[in-house]
């Protein structure tokens, strides 16, 4: 099942990123072990389930007793990779940084989560996805005009610049292992990713087509025939008519064909433009201009709820979305012609396969027994 089939990761429980790039990985096929807190099981806690957090099994280790350290160490010697999201220097702390990771397995691929990276005048210091972004440059420019910034939720740093950065590292080292036989350790961090994640920006600004002022370039809704408007109806719906073609058939629907207009790139005229073509959108509600542009080369979409996003035909159609032992949820992405990826374990509560799970990776019942009766594991 799915392209990653046959590869074994560790993943050291975390928050958001973590947990994300763990996913990716094992809704690919890979066989992931989540390592959470004993505590987590001992205190009788169970969180709410995480979507995050399914396609993988769960083992509870108490990591501040060595007997919980030796049984990551005996599994990081029959994994091919581990990934974890603590600050710098914690896993060494805990006995299992990089060094001796590798130490016990040569060929294995580390893989490091955090928002500034592993080293760096700020990479002690706390911080959220909002300030990732911050000092990338990626969240200055998202905005309109005369406004502050608009933090894009947490999807630029944490997930896009961080667990999808973390997973793709993560394959790539495996892939060169297979050449050159050896593990590594990927540092993936979340400013970097975000900043990678701007490269078109960057080069847009270097060629003169891009300004520092928000609002005011073809793709920060500055432009008129690229942003969001209102409809009768208090709906929304996205226009992004940039290609000439697409903008004069956005004109035709609009009822402003044949009329004699400005330029389609003069920037001068964009406001008054947008404020004409935001009174024609408020002349409709969101499903009359559905009928109208909808199917067509205009580069248009309704903007749906995260309720109504499911039930869209095209979303339906394709089964982007799945209803897994009654909780709908986003299916695995990308898809592949022959190893398609699935759903098949809903998020696991702490410890919930402790036994099963350390028994398959060749932990004998009697260690597993006595490992219990000693605290190392839950």
């Amino acid at each position: 099942m799915g392209p990653l089939e046959g590869l074994k990761i560790l993943e050291i429980a975390g928050i958001g990123p973590g947990p994300f790039a763990a996913m990716m990985l094992s809704d690919m096929g890979a066989e992931v072990l989540r390592i959470d807190r004993a505590a987590n099981v001992s205190s009788g806690r169970t969180p709410p389930p995480d979507m995050l957090n399914r396609n993988r099994r769960n083992v509870a280790v108490d990591l501040k007793q060595a007997g919980g350290v030796e049984v990551v160490l005996e599994l990081v010697a029959g994994a091919d990779a581990l990934i974890e999201g603590f600050r710098p220097g914690v896993m060494e702390r805990l006995g299992l940084g990089p060094d001796v990771c590798l130490e016990r397995n040569p060929k294995l691929v580390y893989g490091r989560m955090t928002g500034w990276g592993q080293e760096g005048p700020l990479a002690q210091v706390a911080g959220h996805d909002i300030n990732y972004i911050a000092l990338a440059g990626a969240l200055d420019p998202i905005g309109r005009r005369g406004e502050a910034p608009v933090p894009p939720l947490n999807l630029v740093g944490d997930f896009g610049g961080g667990g999808m950065f973390l997973a793709f590292g993560v394959v790539c080292a495996l892939l060169e292992r297979e050449r050159s036989g050896q593990g590594q350790v990927v540092d993936a961090a979340m400013v970097d990713g975000a900043s990678v994640l701007m490269t078109m920006m960057h080069t847009m600004r270097a060629w003169g087509a891009w300004n520092d002022e928000r609002g005011s370039n073809i793709l920060d809704t500055g432009a008129h025939f690229y942003d969001v408007y209102e409809t009768s109806d208090a709906g929304f719906v996205s226009i992004g008519s940039i290609e000439p073609q697409f903008y004069r058939e956005l004109l035709e629907k609009l009822g402003l064909e044949g009329e004699d207009l400005p330029a389609q790139m003069d920037r001068s005229q964009w406001p008054a433009l947008k404020q004409r073509v935001a009174a024609i959108f408020r002349t409709k509600s969101r499903d009359e201009w559905c009928s109208i542009m909808e199917g067509t080369d205009i580069c248009f979409a309704p903007v749906l709820s995260m309720a109504e996003a499911p039930n869209h035909p095209h979303m339906k159609q394709r089964g982007t979305f799945r209803d897994f032992e009654g909780t709908l949820q986003p299916a695995p992405a990308p898809r592949f012609g022959r190893t398609a990826p699935e759903i098949v374990r809903g998020p696991a509560t702490p410890g919930e396969h402790t036994d099963e799970a350390l028994a398959d990776w060749g932990f004998a019942g009697s260690r597993i027994a006595k490992l219990r009766e000693e605290g190392a594991i839950a």
